[in-house]
């Protein structure tokens, strides 16, 4: 599980939603937060029975919202300030201990039927105010749960290669140009002719895209196209992401969305990366 994905919902995690501050400054190590993960309508206690959350010694459990649960946590309140998850959250190494722990903990309650996963650092003074203000969006948690109940996420990647072809040099066989041209002439026309080959290659790439999305979208519920990472992200100098999207689909369905992407996989040459099935991140709107 990627931060990409816990906050794909694709909100990145490096963002925290605070809902309130859980405590002033002055804070006791002795006082406690209420910290949120999901909230879910069927859920069976057991099954967070030895998770570790984000505060060991705290056990995760449920809290009734009317007909729905939440699953929360108590945690060091002194240890959860907005100050405290600004510093927590600029580490990226605890960053992604945070978003495992917080996915862990929703993928737990998953299995028990549909859940709706709350932004990473989700946090009330105490159980009463958690169930005052979650409680007063339960139609849009019940909703939400309607919405991807039966269905998963699944994550696709489409890459192909930066370079284009090199047009054929001037002189060469097949260039239709010669040496009578001049050397200036030949180098212009090799500039125009790479400059319009990398067009073409790009043009070719997101259509690729395109063409691989509306396959892929026709086999889903929802979709949600996110933004592609860079070079730099990916440590691909060579490789160009031209899609990254979220397809929402039934779990009926989900042999199919696999052998349409090993047959697009050959179809178009490009990489097809897929991850899945996923807790719906992406689909569970804002709330």
């Amino acid at each position: 599980m990627t931060t990409e994905q816990l906050g794909t919902s694709e909100s990145a995690t490096s963002e925290s939603v605070i809902s309130e501050s859980a405590t002033s400054e002055s804070a006791t190590a002795a006082e406690t937060a209420t910290y949120v993960y999901a909230v879910s309508r069927r859920l069976d206690p057991a099954a967070l029975s030895g998770l570790a959350g984000l505060a060991e010694g705290f056990p995760v459990r449920t809290l009734p919202l009317g007909p729905l649960t939440a699953v929360v946590q108590h945690v060091p309140a002194a240890e959860f300030t907005q100050d405290a998850w600004q510093q927590r959250l600029s580490d990226r190494a605890e960053l992604e201990r945070c978003a495992r722990a917080h996915h862990e903990v929703v993928t737990a309650a998953a299995a028990c039927g549909p859940t709706v996963p709350l932004p990473l650092a989700t946090l009330y003074r105490a159980d009463e105010r958690a169930q005052q203000v979650l409680g007063a969006d339960r139609a849009r948690f019940a909703a939400a749960l309607a919405r991807i109940e039966g269905h998963a996420e699944w994550g696709v990647k489409v890459s192909l290669p930066t370079a284009a072809p090199e047009p054929p040099r001037a002189g060469s066989p097949g260039s239709g140009g010669g040496p009578s041209g001049g050397a200036g002439r030949a180098y212009l026309d090799r500039k125009r002719g790479l400059h319009r080959a990398r067009e073409q290659h790009h043009d070719r790439a997101l259509q690729t895209a395109e063409d691989i999305d509306a396959a892929l979208s026709r086999l889903a519920t929802a979709t949600r196209r996110l933004r592609p990472h860079t070079p730099e992200m990916t440590g691909e100098r060579h490789r160009l992401q031209v899609l990254n999207a979220a397809y929402l689909v039934t779990t009926v369905r989900e042999k199919e969305l696999l052998a349409a992407v090993e047959t697009l996989r050959h179809r178009t040459g490009a990489e097809v990366e897929v991850s899945g099935p996923w807790v719906p991140y992406s689909f569970v709107g804002e709330v």
